[in-house]
């Protein structure tokens, strides 16, 4: 081998070059990062909502030995804990062998994702056809959800105050619902339309029916038809809808992506794709020096407000209730703590290139992205790591030989995004973005990487055993 030049040397030494983890990962570090992505895949088809998700969380939780949380209870190191938040949120702990005076370790997720929820009176009937009105939830693009199929889940609540879970459209043989659109031949008025108004959020309506109820003659047949299945099925009647949390997402699975089989393809990895490797990494961690704790938190597609998302008060109280077990205030833990907010990053697009700054956007298969600001133009709505964080989380993951790369949520004044960073913050917690790139992030079919996919875990896993 020729000996490197002094120039080859000096610039080992002295730029970053970040580097493509399938270039760089050994043959066996990829089979385990392909079959870690096989199991968050599983937990992905059946997580299709926030509620499912922290369904599948809890169980997870315990068949790994965590225990509900008890407030009244002293723990002792090793400890593994978990509060359900309204079924939509959760923390899950494991107590460090340091008291928590000196800080915890968080990394936080969401695991909310864009979709289209029933309005509280949904069912109607027009044209001999039954449709349910939506509202959609989180920023997407409206065409996308057009003429795709979709399944509906969520909980009704009905008038006796019993609980129905509903679930239509996953499994073989279930029927599917969708949003229609036109055909282009009869579209030159609706193509005029700019891409955004393409299909208006009042056009939203999911078809769920055709048939009439027969042996009567009265009007609206059709959509007594559906209450009448409903009622059949669940018990419920049209003023339960009120009382429901009913969502439409994409009814098919995740699939693996290319050739290669590189990347997965599919709903909603924005941001379970954080959320599930957070989570692994909670469960995987045996005796932290530091307490350490996950959260998969609930609303920050809607800006994180409401009492399941994380600009509400339930980690702060979670902490306090620590602290206190201790014997300290919860200022003083969340003063000395540091968090990682694990939400995905916008991975440059060859095809849409002028959107994003190529210097210091993220790119699918160069590992784990570090983002020390989000926001929108002049960094509007962001918390912006300090260098002092930033530099520690670096030399964290250098050291873990952890595969990362910077990244950036597009070119300045072209519009950004913003994370759960700067309510972890407000709380005086040091904390930076970091995730996994996505391609068509918000669109119901998202790509990542498989091999990005495990770095978010070795780097999480890395943060929570930092000695």
């Amino acid at each position: 081998m020729a000996e490197k030049t002094k120039g080859q040397q000096l610039a080992e030494e002295l730029m970053f070059t970040p580097k493509q983890a399938g270039m760089t990962l050994s043959q066996e570090e990829i089979d385990r990062a392909y079959d870690f992505c096989g199991d968050y895949m599983q937990f992905l088809n059946t997580a299709k909502t926030e509620r499912l998700a922290a369904g599948r969380t809890v169980a997870l939780l315990e068949a790994a030995g965590f225990v509900p949380f008890d407030r009244t209870h002293v723990y002792k190191a090793g400890d593994r804990v978990y509060l359900n938040n309204r079924g939509k949120a959760v923390i899950a702990a494991v107590i460090g062998r340091k008291p928590v005076a000196e800080g915890v370790r968080i990394v936080a997720a969401h695991i909310d994702a864009p979709r289209l929820d029933l309005k509280p009176n949904p069912l109607y009937e027009d044209s001999d056809l039954a449709l349910l009105k939506t509202h959609y939830y989180g920023g997407i693009k409206k065409y996308q959800w057009a003429a795709i199929p979709l399944a509906l889940h969520g909980v009704v609540i009905k008038r006796d105050g019993s609980q129905v879970e509903v679930s239509i459209g996953e499994e073989p043989g279930d029927p599917v619902f969708c949003v229609t659109d036109l055909l282009p031949h009869l579209a030159g008025e609706q193509m005029k339309r700019t891409l955004s108004a393409g299909i208006k959020g009042e056009e939203l309506n999911i078809l769920v029916g055709s048939m009439p109820f027969k042996d009567d003659q009265q009007s609206e047949l059709v959509k007594l038809n559906i209450l009448r299945i409903l009622h059949e099925k669940y018990g419920m009647v049209e003023a339960d809808f009120l009382s429901a949390e009913l969502e439409a997402v994409p009814a098919y699975p995740v699939r693996d992506l290319g050739f290669d089989r590189s990347m997965i393809g599919g709903y909603a990895h924005d941001d379970r794709v954080c959320a599930y490797t957070a989570l692994r990494a909670v469960l995987d961690v045996e005796a932290p020096l530091s307490t350490v704790i996950t959260v998969l938190t609930d609303k920050e597609e809607t800006g994180s407000d409401g009492n399941t998302g994380l600009n509400s008060a339930y980690l702060r109280y979670f902490i306090a209730d620590l602290a206190e077990a201790e014997g300290v205030s919860a200022r003083t833990v969340l003063s000395a703590s540091k968090c990682l907010s694990a939400d995905v990053n916008a991975a440059h697009d060859p095809t849409f290139p002028d959107v994003t700054d190529k210097r210091n956007a993220a790119r699918l298969g160069y590992g784990v992205a570090l983002m020390k600001y989000s926001g929108s133009r002049g960094k509007s709505g962001t918390s912006d790591a300090s260098a002092e964080f930033t530099g520690e989380v670096c030399r964290l993951l250098d050291q873990a030989g952890v595969i990362w790369q910077q990244g950036e949520l597009g070119k300045v004044d072209m519009g950004g995004g913003g994370t759960v960073a700067l309510y972890v913050a407000n709380l005086d917690v040091d904390v930076i973005d970091i995730g996994v790139p996505v391609l068509s992030m918000h669109a119901p079919f998202e790509v990542v990487s498989k091999l990005d996919v495990y770095m978010a875990y070795r780097a999480f896993r890395a943060f929570f055993e930092q000695k």
